[in-house]
């Protein structure tokens, strides 16, 4: 892709990957160019998004974003906090975040999945208003969804490996086989 056609992808909305039933509702911080250019969520190369959901256990093989359709077949879905695309989460301001978090309460509430896993503990923080959330599971809910701050898969995030970050990802898949 051109500079040029990820620019103008800015003001795409990327649907969210979801269906009936769901064990795992993902949710990232928010589009990044590269996913709103092709609308498959988690698409910039660098993202490890897909190999640590395989890693982990969520999916029998590495899944590529054109594949994100599958997920409601595993029981997965995706969303993101804040719809707006940009090409560094740091471009979003703490309303969007909290207005964000708001319309995600809402999403969650109407589809109820059993786990709300937030890729990305600040943003957990700022959309939520909890500013001591740790990675893990929240005491937080949301009716009956629990929830679960996971580590930023950007590759951005130097302070995780693929291998920890599946290390964290396996800890949710586990509670969430666990009812």
């Amino acid at each position: 892709m051109t500079p040029d056609e990820l620019e103008a992808a800015r003001d795409r909305l990327v649907p969210d990957v979801v269906g009936d039933g769901l064990s795992v509702l993902f949710c990232g911080i928010n589009p990044g160019l590269m996913t709103a250019a092709t609308g498959h969520h988690f698409a910039r190369p660098g993202n490890r998004f897909w190999p640590v959901l395989h890693l982990s256990g969520f999916t029998p093989r590495r899944l590529q974003p054109s594949e994100q359709d599958r997920l409601p077949g595993y029981g997965l879905g995706i969303t993101n906090v804040v719809a707006r695309a940009t090409a560094r989460a740091d471009e979003l301001s703490d309303e969007e975040f909290r207005a964000g978090g708001e319309i995600l309460h809402a999403k969650v509430e109407r589809l109820r999945p059993r786990w709300l896993a937030v890729a990305g503990v600040t943003a957990y923080r700022v959309a939520f208003g909890d500013k001591k959330a740790r990675i893990g599971p929240q005491e937080r809910t949301i009716g009956e969804t629990r929830i679960w701050a996971l580590p930023n898969p950007s590759g951005l995030n130097a302070h995780w490996t693929a291998q920890t970050m599946a290390e964290e990802f396996a800890r949710l898949r586990e509670a969430a086989q666990d009812g």
